[in-house]
């Protein structure tokens, strides 16, 4: 489910979590908590990357809370909030030397957020012209 902004998608259960790894090529994960200060902080930033790099069906941004989807949480090992992570056709995968960052750390994940969304512009590049090319063929 996609918040107010349609650019990040707020995850409820574990099978709406693992919908989206399998729709999605590439996907950036806040692991966060509501009573979490540096959580709280850093979510604009996590929806201004978002709303930069979000490519439908490529590049998904997605929230989850760890205490209504613990399940999702404990399978990936989160222990301290905020936790980003970042996936690949739904395997976790390192960016720029990170599997996880922990932490309100904001110039990593612009980085991370920055090189995820050069690799998914590429893709959806790639997609489209080859799908403008199996028009031609018709």
């Amino acid at each position: 489910m996609a918040d107010a902004s349609g650019h990040i998608s707020t995850i409820s259960s574990h099978s709406a979590f693992d919908e989206l790894l399998a729709s999605t090529r590439y996907v950036i994960v806040d692991f966060y908590a509501d009573w979490c200060g540096p959580c709280k902080m850093i979510a604009p930033h996590f929806l201004k990357l978002a709303s930069t790099y979000a490519i439908p069906g490529f590049l998904a941004f997605a929230k989850v809370n760890v205490d209504n989807v613990g399940s999702v949480a404990q399978k990936y090992g989160v222990a301290a909030m905020p936790t980003f992570m970042f996936f690949k056709d739904g395997k976790q995968v390192a960016v720029n030397g990170n599997a996880i960052i922990q932490g309100a750390n904001l110039p990593t994940l612009s980085a991370a957020a920055e090189k995820m969304g050069r690799l998914a512009k590429e893709k959806a590049e790639a997609a489209a012209d080859e799908n403008a090319y199996k028009d031609l063929r018709v």
